[in-house]
């Protein structure tokens, strides 16, 4: 079985992100991670073939070659293979899930395992619309995977707005990974070290000869503007009249 993982490259959420004048990331001294729901899609794959399945894991990227670093953290937790899909200019979810797509016909991955979503835009789109180019089943906001002992199916709970629920997808498909479903393994140095060694392809976008399709172009970036003062009242009344004339949430 092969499980192909995207990666995205995104600053690091525990750090300060800064904009310019402009409008854009201030990306000074910035620190770059993989997409931390790209990182718990990867230690689900690597849990799988630890559980027993005979796992082949590939790594996909798509952008510069400043995605490299983020390839071989990938490689240091287990995948066993990385691709780079060079690109310098930013894809938007269309044309993400187009490049996917044609590396999926070329590798005939069993599962495309991958972040329900990239925490630097929040689109949530790419696994569906990849989904729907491959004409595949998906499941989405997973929580939990177990794999069928014949390898056709996969049972996965998902992270639904009423709780829970459980559904099963012929293989191949495409599965979104939540944030429950694991916690990702700590990369030792040794792991690192032994990553060097293992293959990272790349190639350029334009050989995958994508249709055009309509992008998305991010303008500018901005901070949201500061929150007023909280203040104290002095009854039940008066909080009740604050919340419907000064704040309008009711």
């Amino acid at each position: 079985m092969k499980i192909l993982v995207p990666i995205k490259r995104v600053p690091d959420p525990y750090g300060r992100v800064r904009l310019t004048p402009g409008g854009h990331v201030d990306e000074t001294d910035i620190k770059w991670v993989i997409n931390p729901f790209d990182e718990i899609a990867l230690e689900e794959a690597i849990r799988l073939r630890e559980a027993g399945h005979d796992i082949e894991i590939l790594a996909v990227a798509i952008g510069t070659t400043a995605w490299e670093e983020q390839l071989r953290t990938a490689l240091a937790m287990g995948a066993d293979r990385a691709l780079l899909i060079q690109q310098e200019a930013p894809a938007d979810p269309g044309r993400i899930s187009h490049y996917l797509a044609a590396i999926a016909r070329q590798e005939q991955p069993q599962i495309i395992l991958m972040g329900k979503q990239a925490i630097d835009d929040d689109c949530n789109q790419t696994g569906q619309r990849l989904a729907a180019l491959l004409q595949i089943p998906q499941a989405t906001f997973a929580s939990r995977i177990e794999l069928t002992p014949d390898g056709t199916c996969a049972r996965v709970t998902r992270e639904v707005d009423t709780g829970r629920e459980t559904i099963e997808v012929t293989l191949p498909a495409v599965i979104t990974a939540d944030l429950r479903l694991n916690e990702p393994r700590y990369v030792a140095l040794p792991a690192i070290i032994k990553a060097r060694s293992k293959p990272l392809l790349r190639i350029d976008a334009a050989q995958l000869q994508i249709p055009p399709t309509a992008p998305v172009t991010t303008l500018r970036l901005e901070t949201p503007p500061p929150r007023r003062a909280g203040r104290r009242v002095g009854s039940v009344d008066e909080l009740i009249t604050a919340l419907r004339e000064e704040a309008r949430v009711i």
